[in-house]
């Protein structure tokens, strides 16, 4: 063995003890001092201009937001596992970019600059710093290079910048709309930020309010964003809430006669169906409040029915369209008096009003067949209407004319909206759904047309808030929008805000916003001035003014992962030839609660700017493959809040164990996707494996420097190489938790053979020990590494290879059964299986994650188990 340099010198004062503080600060120094994994992408296009290979690996992790009460250890548990991810594919030789950067607008910041007078600037600027310190201390090996942050000047250029490239294609627009309005916040929310009809940031009722918005129209983009989910190796659930956002239903759009109850006039109403060979079943039609008003259909209305139908819509209209949503099973709704024909069975059905009905989904008008839709179905047991079944189950032991004569003038008991054959309905009867629905469309074409529709809106981008990106727009006085050009970016963010809420956004407020745009219009586009005097414009630009709204943050956040490559580039967002090299993301974990719009945003950006030549990447997909960390719990077994007092801060676990336990602990909880409850006794636990490890190490050291071995023990041996081929596998599929309960199981027959003075290892396989642990406990690792004489650093090093024959070891699987059903498999070398006892064999079974949540009930308490059996080798039951 060689000596170690001084710099790798070990801090620990006992040779079986090991100092976690001073050895984690003095690695952490260590690899900031020599710039370790920095500056990756210059690197990687040094590397392939001088012709070496480059085999890069995009890894990301979702933008943060810098909040002033830093991190808690719920934040951890994502960094760490890609951390693991990023150090093992190092040392299997990719090239790794593995960025960091902050999502630093947004309303938090804002709303604490009027709480306390403190511009949001130098607290988002605090903010992120604690957040630097406390990501450094768990050791996340992040590329700090290429980090951004979204209220940076040299970042919101480009963002402005896309918004012009949108605005000059011809998909940045402005229109009236109706909006989710915070009054306390005086800003306009998103759907995603109303939660039960509350604003998610101070819980202030949410009202509707109609304003003119920026829009960016996604919509052109609906078919291929439903098309490329295909080719993404993401989450089912995730794709699946994805195209149920886009909405896309293939049906037919019918004309139903409004009669005037009045004159006897008629007017056509446009409703979309998927189902026209229901049509015969229509008792009813409900049209959404919004289109009523736009019809001006209460002109109509009885008088006897007036004063009930203003009542109900005023009501809806306090309503936020989530609320409407949430809101539909009760069925809401009244009866306006009014009657349609029905334009292929030509029967009268009556026209209701309800706030289920959203005014963008379909046509904002739908037709009630309650025999056969559930929400129908609800609706007119509700309100007393008729229900007449028009499909009958198909049943090869019955003929059609029998299923017809069955089915006639029978009241349903359910309803079902499967498909079949035609009842009640007519020259139709006996057709199946399919053919009726061809044969109707052919016969009533004036009425009934093929059509395609979707749920998908345009992106509202206008937030009437201080802290977000200037949109880069002035107007003139007759109020058409001019773009600040593209030169002139960044169009900064004033300084002399206001930031009291008022209605608009604290922009108004400013002096030195409205001097520069009126400045930047003499500049810019005086020659348009003084062309339109003679129209009644004003001599000067005074009557020019800047757009006050900023954008959405979610325009910040959805090209992101595009500048991390660029990070310095002031000429354009990021160099093409960059984006080429490293786009797609190859692996992107996020949060389940951003699986829709931040999604779907990323996506829509990518496709446009690989239409407009800046991006090389055919699909258009940003992110190649996705997953969703799940969830820390407190231990009160509920989400981590400072309401709740059960946040648990990373410093004091730090601190008292270290990072590395931190760390491991996190990752030993449960699967990566999972929710998972924290338990101080666990932590504890964690911390004695590695101190475990530690003292064996350096036993085994200790040994080795008085002993020469060529060979190590042979039942240790193959328990090493059966380890690191178990580790390296569960990595690559983010098992991270039975990846160090393999490395535990291993640090165990490592201790026995110790107690029995027969653990003797190597120099090589002593290394392997080490070079295994580095990804999961980098510090640690580092430690042992420099106890071994070697040189600075183990991260640099590969990862180690393991002898197949070695690794190969017999296992018996038990499947654990909870009351009957399959919930998990125990896997247990089948040599060790001999000498386990019942209750040991049990104990495992029931310390499964998959079978444990099965054991206690949502608030996490035991449910008892009542009854255990085990079957030699075969099986676990539990009954509870």
């Amino acid at each position: 063995m060689t000596s170690a340099q001084d710099s790798n010198k070990s801090f620990s004062p006992h040779k079986s003890f090991y100092d976690h503080s001073q050895a984690e600060l003095h690695w952490q120094k260590m690899w900031e001092d020599h710039q370790l994994f920095q500056d990756q992408a210059n690197h990687f296009v040094a590397k392939e201009k001088s012709g070496e290979k480059l085999d890069p690996l995009y890894l990301l992790f979702a933008f943060a937001y810098p909040s002033g009460s830093g991190l808690h250890v719920g934040h951890v548990e994502s960094k760490t596992a890609l951390d693991i991810m990023a150090r093992y594919k190092r040392m299997k030789g990719k090239d790794v970019f593995f960025p960091v950067g902050w999502d630093a607008f947004g309303l938090p910041a804002e709303n604490y600059a009027i709480k306390t007078g403190v511009p949001p600037v130098e607290t988002t600027k605090q903010a992120i710093h604690a957040f630097q310190k406390q990501v450094r201390r768990l050791g996340i090996s992040y590329d700090w290079a290429s980090e951004v942050a979204t209220c940076h000047p040299e970042y919101y250029k480009f963002t402005q910048w896309l918004f012009l490239e949108l605005f000059k294609a011809g998909l940045a627009y402005k229109k009236m709309g109706m909006v989710n309005w915070c009054p306390s916040c005086q800003t306009v929310l998103a759907n995603e930020q109303v939660v039960d009809g509350l604003c998610e940031r101070c819980d202030s009722q949410v009202v509707q309010k109609e304003l003119e918005q920026w829009y960016f129209k996604i919509t052109d983009y609906k078919d291929e964003l439903i098309e490329g989910l295909e080719q993404l190796d993401w989450p089912e659930p995730t794709k699946q809430q994805q195209l149920h956002w886009i909405g896309k239903s293939t049906g037919a759009e019918v004309d139903f006669e409004l009669i005037d109850v009045g004159n006897g006039g008629k007017q056509a109403l446009t409703c979309f169906t998927t189902r026209i060979d229901t049509i015969f079943g229509v008792s009813f039609l409900v049209i959404s409040p919004e289109k009523f008003n736009q019809l001006e259909l209460m002109q109509l209305v009885a008088d006897d029915k007036k004063t009930l139908v203003k009542e109900y819509l005023e009501q809806a209209s306090k309503k936020t369209e989530e609320e409407r949503r949430v809101g539909e099973k009760e069925k809401t709704g009244v009866n306006t008096g009014l009657k349609v024909i029905n334009p292929v069975s030509g029967e009268l059905a009556p026209l209701f009003v309800a706030d289920y009905v959203l005014p963008h989904v379909g046509t904002g008008v739908v037709m009630g067949v309650p025999a056969h839709d559930e929400r129908d179905w609800a609706f007119a047991l509700k309100h007393n209407l008729m229900i007449v079944p028009v499909i009958a189950p198909v049943d090869n032991l019955v003929t059609v004319k029998e299923q017809t004569e069955q089915f006639n003038h029978q009241q349903p008991q359910v309803c079902t909206s499967e498909y079949g054959v035609l009842i009640n309905s007519g020259q139709y009867n006996g057709l199946s759904s399919k053919e009726a629905q061809q044969k109707i469309l052919a016969d009533f074409s004036q009425v009934v047309r093929a059509t395609t529709t979707y749920k998908l809106r345009d992106w509202l981008i206008s937030r009437q808030r201080y802290w977000g990106a200037p949109i880069p727009i002035i107007y003139d006085p007759e109020g058409n929008p001019h773009l600040v050009k593209e030169k002139d970016l960044p169009w900064l963010l004033p300084t002399d805000v206001d930031f009291k809420p008022t209605g608009e956004s604290p922009l108004v407020s400013s002096q030195e916003f409205a001097k520069r745009a009126s400045e930047y219009a003499v500049r810019e586009y005086g020659e348009l001035i003084v062309q339109n005097q003679k129209n009644g414009w004003a001599n000067d630009a005074s009557d020019w003014r800047p757009e006050y709204d900023t954008m959405d943050t979610f325009v910040d956040s959805s090209w992101y992962y595009l500048r991390f490559l660029d990070a310095r580039n002031q000429e354009i967002f990021a160099d093409k030839t960059r984006l080429k090299m490293m786009m797609p993301v190859d692996f992107y974990l996020i949060g389940p609660e951003h699986i829709v719009l931040h999604l779907l945003y990323s996506r829509f950006f990518t496709k446009f700017l690989r239409d407009r030549g800046y991006l090389d990447l055919p699909s258009g997909e940003p992110f190649a493959k996705m997953r969703h960390q799940g969830m820390i719990l407190g231990p009160d077994h509920k989400k981590m809040s400072k309401s709740k007092g059960n946040v648990i801060s990373p410093d004091v676990v730090i601190e008292r164990y270290g990072a590395d336990t931190l760390r491991v602990y996190e990752m030993f909880m449960g699967p990566l996707e999972a929710d998972k409850p924290w338990d101080d006794r666990a932590v504890q636990g964690v911390a004695r494996f590695l101190s475990k490890i530690y003292k064996l190490f350096i036993l085994t050291v200790e040994e080795l420097e008085q002993t020469e071995v060529e060979k190590s023990h042979p039942k240790l041996e193959k328990k090493l190489h059966a380890t690191i081929k178990k580790v390296g596998d569960d990595i690559e599929q983010q098992k991270f938790n039975t990846a160090i309960a393999c490395l535990m199981e291993f640090t165990n027959d490592w201790q026995s053979l110790t107690e029995q003075k027969e653990s003797m290892f190597n120099d090589g396989d002593l290394e392997r020990v080490a070079k295994i642990l580095a990804p999961l406990a980098p510090f640690l690792s580092e430690e042992l590494w420099s106890k071994l004489g070697n040189e600075f650093s183990i991260h640099q090093q590969t990862w180690p290879e393991f002898n197949p024959a070695l690794a190969q070891a017999e296992t018996t699987v038990i499947p654990i059964q909870v009351n009957g059903k399959v919930r998990g498999e125990l896997e247990i070398e089948t040599d060790k299986l001999a000498q386990m006892t019942k209750e040991q064999i049990l104990e495992q079974a029931k310390q499964l994650p998959s079978v444990q949540k099965w054991l206690v009930d949502q608030d996490g308490n035991s449910r008892g188990v009542k009854k255990e059996i085990y079957v030699s080798g075969k099986i676990v039951s539990l009954v509870v």
